[in-house]
């Protein structure tokens, strides 16, 4: 069959989960034989090499009305004539109004409960989860417009754990390794994991807990403070943005997820399952749709340190417990949130979408 034709535009300016998806989903687009053609903010994370060769485009996007921008991206799209132009969050999609004309698809991608009235001038709607396109129906999108599409997790081969990074993070080859990735802003929890921390002894079982974050963003600065506040920033290693996470991944014992109850999916869920790692992780809104308490993850309360603490605290006591969590989100991930399910279902609604313009 035809390739398909795609530009992908981000709006973005820091780079957290949305964006490494963005990065995923194009190469993983590429790989099947529908390379994209990008459009990223000027300056910024992603107008970087990462990319393989694919065409970037690189546009300032200085905000959600940037005249400049919304005629480089009309004069881009018409220039290019791509079959599928795919925007990401708020600034994308409203810069984005290709003329009904030109015949060619506008699907806005969210992950997230948005505000619809900025969406609606798209002709199709992909959403992460479940809860989210049962939002955009009942905001008064056209439920036969709306698909729900997962995203999905690499899953790598068992591999072995890098003792250079451990000694490289200066963490005890004794200690628990806790790992949180995730950008470093208040919708993510940081601030409980805190609180949290300083709850939990200094060892369990006999061995001492350290903690690595991965990520950067406004938070970074009172973070830190808050951990010598709280006397726990000796065993905290933060590690900034990583672009390959993996080893990281593997040398964790435990992940670690404390978003506020507001979180619409969580990718850092199905990456610890993809290396079968045991997850701890709120009872957000995504954990509660794709995860289930006691079976592939431990819950606990949004918000309360002390729930935090004590689900931790169980996951390090109970070796057995927590390999079976890792093993039931392996499997979990294999089932339904693998790449090569996840990328024929972006083509197949592609596919009808073209079929139907």
């Amino acid at each position: 069959m035809p390739s398909i034709n795609s530009l992908q535009v981000i709006g973005s300016k820091g780079f957290g989960g949305a964006e490494q998806w963005f990065q995923r989903f194009s190469l993983a687009l590429a790989d099947l034989g529908h390379p994209p053609e990008l459009v990223v903010r000027r300056g910024y994370e992603l107008d970087g090499d990462h990319w393989r060769g694919l065409t970037r485009h690189s546009l300032p996007m200085r905000t959600v009305w940037d005249p400049v921008s919304k005629h480089e991206i009309s004069r881009l799209i018409r220039r290019r004539r791509p079959d599928i132009v795919q925007t990401y969050m708020g600034r994308a999609t409203r810069l984005t109004r290709p003329p009904r004309r030109w015949n060619i698809l506008h699907v806005a991608r969210l992950g997230g409960y948005y505000k619809v009235d900025g969406f609606r001038h798209a002709h199709a709607w992909i959403g992460n989860t479940k809860g989210i396109c049962d939002h955009l129906v009942r905001a008064g999108l056209p439920a036969r417009r709306v698909f729900h599409i997962y995203n999905f997790a690499e899953l790598p081969a068992p591999g072995p754990v890098s003792p250079e990074l451990r000694a490289r993070l200066g963490i005890p080859t004794d200690a628990w390794v806790l790992l949180t990735p995730g950008r470093l802003v208040p919708k993510k929890g940081h601030r409980i994991l805190m609180d949290a921390l300083a709850r939990l002894p200094h060892t369990v079982a006999g061995r001492p807990i350290w903690q690595i974050v991965l990520g950067d963003g406004p938070l970074s600065v009172s973070l830190q403070a808050q951990a010598t506040a709280l006397d726990i920033d000796g065993r905290i290693v933060w590690c900034g943005w990583i672009h390959d996470p993996d080893p990281y991944y593997r040398l964790a014992d435990l992940v670690v997820f404390p978003s506020e109850q507001s979180e619409p999916f969580g990718n850092v869920i199905i990456e610890a399952w993809a290396y079968a790692k045991p997850l701890v992780t709120s009872a957000s809104l995504g954990a509660q749709e794709i995860a289930r308490d006691e079976e592939n993850a431990l819950f606990f309360d949004c918000g309360s340190p002390a729930d935090l603490a004590t689900a931790i605290r169980r996951a390090l006591e109970d070796d057995a417990g927590t390999a079976t969590l890792g093993q039931n989100g392996r499997r979990r991930a294999e089932r339904v949130f693998s790449r090569e399910s996840v990328m024929q279902t972006y083509v197949d609604v592609y596919r009808y979408l073209i079929a139907r313009r």
